[in-house]
């Protein structure tokens, strides 16, 4: 599978919401239920294809816009780079292993690992020869 990229360095291509089958968006949402308390999805309102896409499950998302206002790809290409916009969306394995010690490998794949954004960002910061 091809990788999809973020605006905010999510992984799309590894997220559950893409899936058409409504049993795997279900355990999506129950997982993000547990662990990041995201009440307000359901297995038919998650449905995302990403934010270069015409369905998003986050349509209140701030990286998305400015992201475009800016006409740059990704966030790892703003001179803004990393602002309080983007704070909040910055994750790391090791981090998300530290908040969740006890999350099966099974839960952190279906619902976890797409957000490792920090690397990814920081990898194209460089490849740019930014900091």
């Amino acid at each position: 599978m091809e990788e999809i990229l973020a605006r905010c360095g999510y992984r799309c291509d590894l997220c559950a919401a893409r899936s058409k089958d409504p049993a795997v968006r279900q355990k999506l949402v129950e997982g993000w239920k547990k662990y990041f308390n995201l009440q307000m999805y359901t297995a038919e309102n998650v449905k995302c294809d990403g934010c270069y896409g015409e369905t998003r499950a986050d349509k209140t998302c701030p990286i998305r816009p400015c992201v475009i206002e800016k006409g740059i790809e990704n966030c790892a290409h703003c001179g803004e780079y990393i602002c309080d916009k983007l704070r909040p969306f910055l994750g790391s394995r090791e981090g998300y292993l530290r908040r969740f010690p006890d999350v099966s490998d099974e839960d952190y794949n279906l619902c976890i690992r797409q957000f490792e954004s920090l690397e990814r960002l920081q990898k194209i910061r460089k490849e740019l020869g930014g900091d």
